[in-house]
């Protein structure tokens, strides 16, 4: 089958491989729609990040190269033994996490703060950027008949934002800012609506984005390129009361923390290739928080229920389609070098 691979920076090929079987406890899944997801553009533009090299990843038991993708969903092809809850033909979306349940976190529940996190189709496995993906049954969600496959590919994302929202401060009637307008930003304008926050204030530097986001609900969009962008959201509301970092841009830390409150919350979203610096004092004088957050735990069911009431819309998120063969030039290729684009999805071959 054909399945795209990270062999290094800049190396992601497309390839054929041996198609997997399902074992015991694991599902073998039909790849309709997987998302490009800014964690696969960091490894392939900066890698590794998350993808093992030299060792074996502990839980996937695999390394370089890998089959990427990790936002995906698609119909199940066959069971392993022992796999009871679910059925071929099932519609499912994947969530990717590798936990080992049996650090203090995953015994806590708290599985994606676990001591050997990793993903599928990124720390190993078998990734959605194929024909077919072979997991453990417990990462297989069943869709609900009102959702479109290619919904099933944002449920991923969706619960990355929704996640950090919950994790949050926000308190209905709140005022945040969201610091960077890709896909996990948008997603986590929709979140705060849904979490009743009173206004939402975007940074971006896109103009296509920015428009995208007040699409979205957002209150107001400011191009930091233009203006002093803390100023203005500090302007607008005072201060808000939590910001969202999902750039990965180090100037831009700094910058969260200024546009918050007194007592005022930032929640660090973004993977980064790269340190990133601030004045302690600016968290100390004002009894500032910094939190961060990794992927999610426990919200798939939520995301698909707020999907079928019209929210995280492929609709509106999906800028781009394009087949596995496409995947370098049309996907991660544009992806960099364009700031325009939301979300690629890529369709899996037959």
């Amino acid at each position: 089958m054909k399945a795209a691979r990270w062999h290094g920076v800049k190396d992601i090929r497309v390839e054929d491989i041996t198609e997997p079987k399902p074992g015991k406890g694991e599902v073998k899944v039909k790849v309709a729609w997987t998302g490009i997801c800014g964690s696969d553009l960091h490894e392939y533009l900066a890698g590794p990040i998350f993808v093992p090299v030299d060792d074996d990843h502990p839980l996937s038991h695999d390394k370089a190269p890998i089959t990427m993708g990790h936002e995906y969903c698609g119909t199940v092809a066959e069971l392993g033994e022992g796999v009871t809850d679910i059925s071929v033909g099932d519609r499912v979306a994947i969530e990717p996490i590798f936990a080992c349940g049996e650090c203090a976190a995953c015994l806590e529940g708290k599985y994606n703060l676990c001591d050997s996190l990793g993903f599928v189709g990124l720390s190993g496995g078998h990734g959605g950027f194929a024909t077919h993906s072979v997991v453990p049954a417990r990462m297989v969600h069943k869709m609900p008949q009102a959702l479109s496959m290619e919904q099933g590919a944002l449920v991923e994302p969706a619960a990355v934002a929704l996640h950090a929202v919950r994790l949050s401060k926000i308190k209905a009637g709140d005022k945040a800012a969201v610091f960077g307008a890709g896909p996990i930003g948008l997603l986590v304008v929709e979140s705060l609506r849904v979490a009743g926050a009173s206004e939402i204030h975007v940074v971006e530097p896109s103009d296509v984005r920015r428009k995208k986001a007040l699409d979205l609900g957002a209150t107001s969009a400011v191009d930091p390129t233009a203006t002093d962008a803390v100023a203005e959201v500090r302007e607008a509301t005072g201060g808000v009361h939590v910001a969202f970092e999902v750039t990965g841009v180090p100037q831009v830390l700094p910058q969260c923390i200024d546009a918050t409150r007194h007592e005022g919350q930032v929640l660090v979203v973004s993977i980064w290739e790269q340190e990133a610096s601030f004045q302690p004092n600016t968290v100390v004088l004002k009894e500032r928080q910094l939190q961060g957050t990794i992927a999610y735990r426990n919200v798939y069911p939520a995301v698909m229920a707020l999907m079928t009431q019209g929210y995280f819309s492929a609709d509106q998120l999906v800028t781009k389609r394009i087949p596995l063969d496409e995947i370098v030039a049309k996907g991660f290729e544009a992806l960099a070098a364009e700031k325009s684009h939301v979300k690629i999805l890529v369709e899996a071959p037959d």
